[in-house]
């Protein structure tokens, strides 16, 4: 069967690929133009998979002066009056995407790779000196025999620090000290140079390369270039809107109900403190070209070191719904060594900008949307919650299924084989242990509820006191009050004394009040009962 479809760039990051094959192009050349007018060196971080490999191939196009390759583009008409316009300077190109950097020597040698090839197309003959020196001799002789300025764009330079950070400390110290002597050179070579972009996950804080590289230009949180990459609300329908009826039509919705869930599952990343929302392009593209509303971005790569980053920082996984605040210099830098996760929760993508607040300068963290939500807490879950993956799906609709039909006794006889499935915690006679139990005892409910897609909500304010845990469906409202070591009747009593049901006395669904006993000695539910 033919498809009848356009060509979507799925996986494409040549900009010279998209353009002669005739893919989906969206115009991101305004900011090409004005990053070559106004600068030049430049750092830009944005998460994995969200474009930055494209634009440095739309720059080293618009440098080798490819100008049929922008034919029809915003940059063709911005640059119909320039006389230095489409000149061809020489490129130098460090993709550091797609290898492995967690073998010794390998860093090293895959600069040492990409500055052979620049050797012989410039009849240089160092390649026995050190990697900086080479370097140094490239960018110079590329300079006298072009009499032209060079360029350099470099891609994803934080991955090799990345791959070894948390895992092999001396590795990357190791692949630091590579950068620092390597990339330090540009400093030094300016006169040289027409033009610097680094890109990035990560703009690690005191790590040599933007301390000796002190002119760079970071444009991560700029107003001017926050749809840089991703895609904006305007160019989702100006670009895509056949495939936005196509999907509509493939899911039987109309365009408006797929419209409002692709923002839902794939919008709502901010890169300053008031902007529109960006979506994630790679998901974006998945879903048209697959027609479905999946998860993308994060099966991609589970974020196993974050987990565990977050398990031992002491931040409380149930505030990343959007109550969780970082400085701005938080967001602009990382330190590996700093234990608070949230500068690189954000810079990674898994969090990203809901407020600002002018006054303090600092900013209220939270997801950006459905996909990421719930792709963090699947892999809390998994991390935290062992269920055999045999058995996953058919406990989870059976859970889902007994929560829609208020089927109490059902939910808790679940709760209670999760519980008797976790692992005695490590040291659980200490003292500490019992914080380590009741923190636990609630966040399973959340992370299961959460889950299932279920609004819920634990630690909930009232007038007189906080409830536990409150879940609401279409048609039930569930109220849960946990004790440890006590009755139900206990826990029960107090969601009455408290009044937690009140605000919801007449919004005409079921309210279920659940008192809820924990046995911290057997370390599970000994009793439940319902109102």
């Amino acid at each position: 069967m033919v498809l009848n479809r356009r060509k979507l760039p799925l996986g494409i990051q040549d900009f010279e690929d998209l353009r002669t094959n005739d893919y989906v192009y969206v115009d991101k050349t305004e900011h090409i133009y004005n990053l070559v007018h106004f600068g030049k060196p430049y750092f830009l971080s944005r998460p994995r998979r969200f474009g930055k490999s494209l634009f440095l191939s739309t720059l080293k196009y618009y440098f080798l002066g490819k100008k049929e390759l922008f034919k029809g583009l915003a940059i063709e008409k911005l640059e119909k009056d320039s006389p230095e316009a489409w000149q061809k300077y020489p490129v130098l190109y460090f993709d550091f995407n797609g290898q492995n950097y967690q073998e010794k020597g390998a860093l090293e040698s895959s600069i040492s790779a990409v500055l052979k090839n620049y050797e012989q197309e410039y009849g240089i003959s160092s390649a026995e000196d050190t990697l900086s020196n080479r370097f140094e001799v490239v960018i110079k002789t590329a300079y006298e025999k072009t009499c032209k300025k060079v360029v350099v764009l470099i891609d994803e330079y934080d991955k090799p620090l990345l791959e070894a950070m948390n895992t092999n400390l001396e590795l990357e110290e190791s692949n630091r000290a590579v950068f620092k002597g390597f990339f330090g050179k540009l400093k030094s070579l300016d006169g040289y140079l027409k033009f610097v972009f680094f890109t990035g996950v990560t703009k690690f804080s005191k790590v040599s390369i933007f301390s000796d590289i002190n002119q760079l230009t970071d444009i991560s949180i700029d107003e001017s270039f926050t749809d840089i990459c991703g895609i904006t609300q305007a160019e989702l329908e100006k670009y895509f809107s056949p495939e936005i009826d196509t999907m509509a039509q493939k899911n039987e919705i109309s365009r408006e109900e797929c419209l409002k869930k692709l923002k839902q599952m794939y919008d709502g990343y901010h890169f300053y403190k008031k902007c529109e929302d960006i979506y994630n392009p790679y998901s974006l593209i998945n879903a048209f070209y697959k027609n479905d509303f999946g998860n993308f971005w994060f099966e991609t790569g589970t974020p196993t070191f974050l987990i565990r980053r977050l398990e031992n920082s002491g931040v409380d996984y149930r505030d990343l719904s959007g109550v969780l605040e970082a400085s701005e210099e938080d967001l602009k830098d990382y330190r590996p060594e700093n234990p608070n996760p949230l500068p690189l929760f954000y810079q990674s993508g898994y969090l990203t900008i809901k407020g600002w607040n002018k006054e303090l300068r600092s900013y209220t963290l939270g997801y950006p949307n459905d996909e990421i939500k719930y792709g963090i807490l699947r892999a809390l879950s998994k991390y935290y919650i062992p269920i055999d993956n045999t058995k996953a799906w058919s406990f989870v609709g059976n859970f889902l299924k007994d929560v829609r039909e208020g089927n109490v006794d059902g939910i808790m006889n679940r709760f209670v084989s999760i519980y008797a499935s976790l692992p005695y915690p490590s040291g659980a006679n200490d003292p500490e242990s019992e914080k380590w139990i009741e923190r636990d005892f609630q966040n399973v409910f959340y992370l299961e509820f959460m889950n299932l897609g279920q609004f819920v909500q634990t630690e909930v304010h009232s007038a007189l006191g906080r409830a536990d845990c409150i879940l609401q469906t279409t048609d039930y409202v569930y109220i849960f009050e946990f004790k440890r070591d006590k009755s139900a009747d206990e826990a029960l009593a107090q969601i009455d004394e408290k009044g937690y049901s009140a605000s919801f006395a007449a919004d005409g669904r079921k309210i279920l009040k659940i008192g809820v006993c924990f046995d911290s000695k057997k370390r599970t539910i000994s009793e439940w009962k319902v109102e």
